[in-house]
């Protein structure tokens, strides 16, 4: 497996995570074994009434939590001898979007995803995982290759929205965003989609039609942010958490509506608390959809 990242990230954290980050920190400096005891019982105790009565906003703020593994942060956790490819082969080459080839467990898979970065520098370099039509394109490029030569795709879809500014829409964003939707329905090999924290409008559209879509328990999948709906529908951006309600952007929302197929457990607290545990969620997701792929789940005939 290929060596994990590291950065030096300060942890950051979120209002309503005050109480269990104060258990665990308690729980870190225990002495006793009864101590330990009891605050690893307080703990499951309130992790479990958080679950429980979690809000579509809370969801929100954790799909964006700035401690959120990202797509190389999986990559790097996953995939074997992964190597990216770079350019669309007409105008340049996106770092908001990376595009590659890998090994899971020996077999080869074509990879391509939103990164939105973790470090400050990482996170302008990649423009915050708001591709440009660039990296729709070059994301293209490689669905293309992978057809060719009869390898399954998996992307990772981890976007605010597409780049909105008037360089984008120059270089044809909504036609380079069109043209993957149209071409990924006809694709003739099968492709996981996989939504990692935040699945905005036709950034995540993108990359995002697939034979499979899974889903983490706490990202979140909307045509626009809650603040900007609050901001149409009632003219006020205070309304986010009665927008993010209205919208139905959770994981549970959207698989009894159909729009995905499963949801991927995250760890006690959200992605951020436990990297390694959702990588292997994930990680069992892949080699169902992988082993689905040797049955022949997924064929042209079926889309």
């Amino acid at each position: 497996m290929s060596k994990k990242r590291s950065h030096a990230v300060t942890e950051q954290v979120l209002p309503f995570e005050q109480k269990t980050y104060e258990l665990r920190q308690q729980l870190a400096k225990s002495e006793t074994d009864e101590e330990r005891h009891a605050l690893e019982k307080a703990l499951a105790e309130e992790l479990q009434a958080f679950e429980q009565n979690i809000t579509p906003w809370q969801r929100v703020q954790l799909a964006r939590h700035p401690n959120r593994p990202r797509m190389m942060d999986f990559v790097s956790r996953i995939f074997d001898d992964f190597v990216e490819l770079h350019g669309d082969r007409g105008l340049g080459d996106d770092q908001a979007m990376v595009c590659g080839i890998g090994r899971f467990r020996g077999e080869t898979v074509f990879i391509a995803g939103q990164q939105k970065g973790v470090t400050t520098d990482e996170k302008v370099r990649c423009n915050f995982g708001m591709a440009h039509p660039e990296g729709y394109r070059k994301a293209l490029r490689i669905y293309k290759l992978a057809e060719r030569f009869g390898y399954p795709v998996v992307t990772f879809v981890d976007t605010p929205a597409a780049h909105p500014g008037i360089e984008a829409e120059s270089h044809g964003q909504g036609s380079a965003i069109a043209r993957n939707l149209l071409e990924s329905f006809g694709l003739k090999t099968p492709i996981l989609s996989i939504i990692l924290s935040e699945g905005g409008s036709g950034g995540a559209l993108g990359i995002a039609v697939g034979d499979r879509i899974a889903m983490f328990a706490n990202a979140i999948y909307v045509i626009c942010p809650p603040e900007r709906c609050a901001e149409i529908l009632w003219r006020d951006v205070e309304k986010k958490e009665m927008a993010a309600s209205a919208l139905k952007i959770s994981a549970p929302d959207l698989l009894n509506l159909g729009v995905i197929d499963t949801i991927l457990p995250e760890a006690d607290g959200g992605a951020h608390r436990n990297p390694d545990k959702v990588a292997q969620s994930l990680s069992e997701e892949i080699a169902l959809f992988l082993e689905g792929c040797k049955k022949g789940q997924w064929t042209l005939e079926k889309r």
